[in-house]
């Protein structure tokens, strides 16, 4: 009976270091059957004009299989951490509470007021993934809410780390919900200038990069069934980025995907303005989770081919 309990306790302990719950949830019914997987990806501090004279195979391709934008904005600050926490929760700042930047010294972690899209996905029966090049993004990381996480160590990671952690995410574990943060261009951004012929460079090694990343889920069978957005979190000028500014809040958005247009460019529509928050938004719909109603984000339907 003692090792009949010793068991059960590591096998307890081992679902609850994935982050999983031991008791089967049945998942919501999608609007896209087809879309068994969503990876959102962003590309810290990419400006979209500076994605458009780029040499950007891969991303140009997205573009072709899907509906984009170069006129979305993010948040008001445009700075990373609160950027990303609006555009994986769906609200601005001012409700999701995380207006800093830096790695404060708080006595206890603090998080999102309201729940990630991991944490919403996790609840419906989703398994979901992590991996991202800053320290920071420790405060998207409530435990418990994510399966798996990879989050860069003191200080900054790098694009090479990242997507070699997100490659063997993919191939050896298949979430449902994937994000992945490619930090470099940001990190060449304040240390060379936004527009720099170093930036362009990074740049274009992105793209590269994003090409072994859309390899790996070719490989992995999951690329046919997979709603993809490729994004960024603010742009910039000069050695920095910040409120308000244009130059710093405007970011690239393109979506591709079972159900997507193809070739669609967003814009045409005058009413509609992309926002990061409609990241959240969209795969939340996507993955059939009810839209809260404190979202400030709304799901981008137009950039589907039949509109529910």
């Amino acid at each position: 009976m003692k090792n009949f309990c010793a068991l059960f306790l590591v096998l307890l302990l081992a679902l609850a270091s994935r982050g999983q719950s031991a008791i089967a949830v049945a998942r919501p019914q999608q609007p896209i059957p087809a879309v068994e997987h969503i990876v959102i990806v962003s590309i810290d501090g990419l400006r979209p004009d500076r994605a458009l004279l780029a040499d950007m195979p891969n991303l140009r391709s997205l573009l072709k299989q899907g509906a984009y934008t170069f006129w979305a904005k993010t948040t008001a600050v445009s700075i990373t951490l609160p950027s990303h926490t609006s555009m994986l929760t769906g609200v601005t700042p001012q409700k999701h509470g995380i207006e800093w930047n830096r790695d404060l010294p708080f006595s206890e972690p603090v998080y999102s007021k309201v729940p990630t899209l991991f944490e919403m996905a996790s609840r419906a029966g989703y398994t979901t993934a992590l991996v991202a090049g800053k320290h920071k993004f420790d405060a998207l990381c409530k435990p418990g809410t994510i399966t798996w996480v990879s989050v860069a160590g003191e200080g900054t990671g790098s694009n090479e780390t990242v997507l070699a952690v997100a490659v063997k995410t993919i191939e050896e574990k298949k979430p449902d919900v994937l994000f992945v943060h490619f930090p470099d261009v940001d990190t060449v951004g304040h240390s060379k200038g936004w527009g720099s012929a170093e930036q362009l460079e990074c740049i274009e090694k992105t793209d590269r990069q994003l090409g072994e990343l859309l390899a790996a889920l070719e490989r992995a069978g999951m690329r046919a069934s997979t709603f993809m957005i490729v994004t960024a979190d603010h742009g910039g000028a000069g050695l920095t980025h910040g409120a308000d500014d244009a130059r710093s809040r405007h970011i690239p958005w393109i979506a591709v995907g079972p159900g997507v247009r193809r070739n669609f460019d967003l814009t045409g529509i005058a009413s509609l303005e992309v926002r990061t928050e409609d990241t959240c938004a969209t795969a939340c719909y996507l993955l059939g989770l009810p839209q809260a109603p404190y979202f400030d984000g709304k799901p981008v339907i137009a950039a589907f081919e039949v509109a529910p």
